[in-house]
């Protein structure tokens, strides 16, 4: 046990996570959060797949449960190194199920590692097809970035406001509300490192997308199920764009379909987790 949180904290590679596991099964399903994200955003999707597999949430370094690193965070390879060493774990090929920014490691992960992917599923993945401008200068930011939210974090302001920012903001843009218990959400959100972290992934998106663009060049994507969940209710405009990039991530694969959601925001893993289980189930 991880104090008053559920699951452990394991070496995992050189980082100390914060890993949640249940059920039992065939293949070894891996839950990643997008930014800012924590393990509970997946109970119910872990709910309805352990019946079936063995179901993997984990937190990233200073995110979740997780203690932030020692080290300065890393970057597109390191992630997918991350996802590896917990697919190793597991002594089998696993199927990943990434949300949002975590799209870019786990498609970093099947090209860097194929023999360890049984499937991808993509729930509203963040998709660039262009380099962003600026994307090094800004990823130059992301340590001071990190060093200001755990500043600001001291002054207790993040015990505080943190839980009460995190449940306004589920209540805005989620159907469901905050899902999350309210202890959990005290013990998570109140932790001065998260709203560190937080920033400091935020100011590293760019850099992420351009290694991801680049690793697209020298690594081909492995010939695994793959399915794109695209989230339209939150979309400004008609969603064109929005829906076109994930077609083209779908396309990746020779067994990639898409899944279009015309109402569902982008925390498909907790207004629709239904949704997500299944695709899971059908790869």
């Amino acid at each position: 046990m991880n104090g008053s949180l559920p699951g452990e904290i394991l070496l995992v590679g050189d980082d100390r996570l914060h890993v949640v596991e249940e059920g039992t099964g065939t293949p070894p399903v891996l839950l990643t959060s997008g930014l800012g994200g924590a393990w509970f955003d997946w109970n119910a999707v872990a709910e309805l797949l352990r019946e079936r597999h063995r179901v993997i949430a984990f937190d990233r370094p200073g995110l979740g449960g997780s203690p932030p690193t020692g080290h300065r965070p890393g970057g597109l390879c390191a992630e997918a190194d991350r996802l590896a060493a917990l697919a190793r774990r597991t002594g089998e090929a696993v199927i990943v199920v990434a949300h949002s920014l975590a799209g870019f490691h786990a498609e970093a992960f099947a090209r860097r590692y194929p023999l360890l992917v049984e499937g991808l599923v993509l729930v509203d993945p963040s998709a660039e097809q262009q380099s962003p401008p600026h994307a090094r200068r800004l990823s130059r930011l992301a340590p001071a970035a990190g060093l200001a939210g755990h500043a600001i974090g001291m002054t207790g302001l993040a015990r505080f406001a943190g839980p009460r920012i995190r449940a306004a903001v589920m209540r805005r843009i989620t159907e469901r509300g905050d899902v999350a218990p309210p202890d959990l959400s005290r013990a998570v959100y109140g932790r001065a490192h998260v709203l560190g972290t937080l920033l400091a992934e935020n100011a590293a998106y760019r850099q992420l997308a351009a290694d991801l663009l680049s690793l697209r060049e020298s690594a081909p994507f492995p010939e695994v199920p793959l399915c794109v969940i695209t989230a339209l209710g939150d979309v400004r405009g008609d969603g064109r764009e929005w829906r076109r990039a994930h077609a083209d991530i779908a396309a990746l694969s020779p067994y990639g379909r898409q899944i279009v959601l015309p109402h569902t925001g982008h925390l498909v893993q907790i207004d629709r987790p239904e949704v997500v289980a299944e695709a899971v189930d059908r790869l």
